[in-house]
C-alpha cells in the first residue's frame, strides 16, 4: 500500500508541476503531508517530520547554494566566463571550436547554472564557428552536452549540493569521482556532436565582429583571475577530505584543524565569493547591495533553497513513515543498487524537465532507501550522488527551458532539437550511470 501511494506521489509531483503548472515547492509540500497522512502516520508526527525536514536540510546546504549562487552571478556579469573561454581557445586552438565549446561548456556550468552559460557564450561561439566554417549545430550541441555534465553531477552547481545534503554524501567525495566523470560524459557528447549533429547545417550568422570580440576580451578580467573563484572552493573542499580521511595522512595538529576549516563547503563557498569579487573590471559597493550582483545571487538561490527545503521534508515523511524497511525488503533481492537513482531521476528529469528539482526530489525518496540497497559507505553515497545527477541528465526535451534555450538561440527546429539535444542529453546520462555503476563495482558501498 505504502509504495503505490509513493508512486501516487511522484506522479502527483509530475502532474501538478507539468500541466497544473504548480510551483514545485509547494508540489513537494503538498506531497509531504498527503503521504504522511494516506499512510496513517499520526497527524503530530507529520508536522514534526515535515518541519525537521524542511530545516534540517536548509540547516546543511542552504548557505552554501547562495553562496554558489552568487560566485556565479558574478563570474556572469562580470565577463568572466567571457576570459575563460578566450583562454581555452588559445589552448586548443580556435580551429577546433567544437571541443573548445565542449570544455567551455563543461567548465562554466560548475558554478553557472547550464541555460545561463549557453545565452553567455552563444556570441563567442556563433563567431568563432563562423570562422571555423563549420555549422553552428556541431559547436552548440557540444557546448551544451558539456554545459548539461557539470550543472547536474559536479558542485557548487545547486543541484549536486543539494543532493548531497540531503543524502549525507561527503562533498570532497561527490566532487573527486564527479569531476572524471562528468568529463568522461562531456567527451561523449563532444564525439557525439563531431559525428552526428555536423550533419544539419546551420548558418553561425555571427552577431559580434573580430573587433567587438577584442573589446569583450579587454573588459573582461584576467582568464587567472577567472578561473580561480572556481578552483579554490574545489581545491579546499578536496584537500577537506584528505586531511579527514580515518587514517589521518596528513596527521593531527592545529594546522590540520585549520585547514580542514577551510575545506568546509560554507568556508570554502565563502572564499571562493571572496575571490569573485575582484573579477569586476570597476568594482563598487553597489554590487554587494541587495539590488546589485549579491541580491541577484540571493534572489536567484531563494527558489532553489525552497524546492530543497520541501524535498527535505517529504524525504523526512517517507524516512518516519516506514517505507524504508518495506522497499527494503522487496529491493534487497533485485540487486539494482546504483541503477535505482538514476532511473527515478530520469523519469522525473523526462516527465517534468527540471534537473535541479528531479535531483532534489529523487534525493528525497532515495535518502531512506540507501541502507536497503546496500548503500552506506561514504563511497557509496557519492556515488549515489551522481548516479541521480546523471539520471537529471536524461532527458532534455521540450518541458526543459535548456531545451528551448538552445533550439531558438541556434535557428534549429524542434525535430532536430529532439534529434540532436535530447539524445545527446540521453547518452550522456546514460554513459555517466554506467560508468557510476562499473566504479561501484570497485568500491565498497557497504
Amino acid at each position: 500500500m505504502r509504495f503505490v501511494l509513493l508512486l501516487a506521489c511522484v506522479l502527483f509531483i509530475i502532474l501538478s508541476t507539468v500541466r497544473f503548472k504548480l510551483h514545485p515547492f509547494l508540489a513537494l509540500f503538498l506531497a509531504a503531508i498527503g503521504f504522511g497522512f494516506f499512510s496513517g502516520m499520526p497527524l503530530n508526527e507529520i508536522v514534526q517530520s515535515v518541519n525537521s525536514g524542511f530545516g534540517g536540510t536548509i540547516g546543511n546546504i542552504g548557505i552554501v547554494i547562495v553562496l554558489g549562487t552568487i560566485m556565479g552571478t558574478f563570474l556572469e556579469y562580470s565577463g568572466g566566463a567571457f576570459s575563460m573561454a578566450d583562454r581555452v581557445l588559445r589552448w586548443i586552438g580556435e580551429k577546433r571550436v567544437p571541443l573548445a565549446m565542449a570544455i567551455l561548456g563543461w567548465m562554466v556550468s560548475i558554478p553557472v547554472f547550464a541555460d545561463s552559460g549557453f545565452v553567455i557564450l552563444t556570441p563567442l561561439n556563433r563567431a568563432l564557428s563562423k570562422k571555423a566554417g563549420i555549422s553552428l549545430a556541431t559547436s552548440s550541441i557540444a557546448l551544451g552536452l558539456g554545459l548539461m555534465t557539470t550543472h547536474t553531477m559536479v558542485p557548487p552547481t545547486p543541484g549536486p549540493i543539494a543532493a548531497a545534503g540531503i543524502i549525507g554524501a561527503d562533498l570532497g567525495l561527490v566532487l573527486a569521482l564527479g569531476i572524471p566523470i562528468s568529463l568522461m560524459g562531456a567527451a561523449v557528447g563532444y564525439i557525439f556532436a563531431i559525428r552526428f549533429a555536423s550533419r544539419l547545417y546551420i548558418d553561425p550568422n555571427p552577431e559580434w565582429s573580430d573587433a567587438e570580440i577584442a573589446q569583450k576580451t579587454t573588459e573582461a578580467p584576467a582568464a587567472l583571475r577567472a578561473f580561480t573563484p572556481i578552483l579554490i572552493p574545489i581545491l579546499l573542499i578536496i584537500f577537506k577530505s584528505v586531511v579527514d580521511y580515518p587514517t589521518r595522512p596528513l596527521g593531527e595538529g592545529s594546522l590540520v584543524n585549520f585547514l580542514s576549516f577551510i575545506g568546509t563547503p560554507v568556508i570554502a563557498l565563502l572564499i571562493g565569493v571572496l575571490a569573485s569579487f575582484s573579477l569586476p573590471r570597476r568594482f563598487s559597493t553597489e554590487m554587494l547591495s541587495g539590488t546589485g550582483w549579491v541580491g541577484k545571487g540571493v534572489l536567484d538561490a531563494a527558489l532553489i533553497i525552497m524546492v530543497t527545503g520541501a524535498g527535505g521534508a517529504f524525504g523526512k515523511v517517507l524516512q518516519n513513515s516506514g517505507i524504508a524497511a518495506l522497499l527494503g525488503d522487496n529491493l534487497s533481492g533485485l540487486n539494482i543498487g546504483l541503477w535505482l537513482p538514476f532511473l527515478l531521476a530520469a523519469a522525473l528529469k523526462t516527465a517534468q524537465g527540471s534537473s535541479t528539482v528531479a535531483i532534489v526530489t529523487t534525493a528525497s525518496i532515495v535518502a531512506p532507501l540507501l541502507a536497503p540497497l546496500g548503500i552506506q559507505s561514504e563511497l557509496g553515497k557519492a556515488l549515489a550522488v551522481l548516479s541521480i545527477g546523471a539520471g537529471s541528465s536524461v532527458a532534455s526535451h521540450a518541458n526543459d527551458s535548456f531545451f528551448w534555450v538552445l533550439t531558438q538561440m541556434t535557428g534549429m527546429d524542434v525535430k532536430s532539437g529532439y534529434k540532436y539535444h535530447t539524445t545527446g542529453t540521453a547518452l550522456v546520462g546514460t554513459t555517466a550511470a554506467v560508468l557510476v555503476w562499473l566504479a561501484g563495482n570497485f568500491v565498497d558501498l557497504r
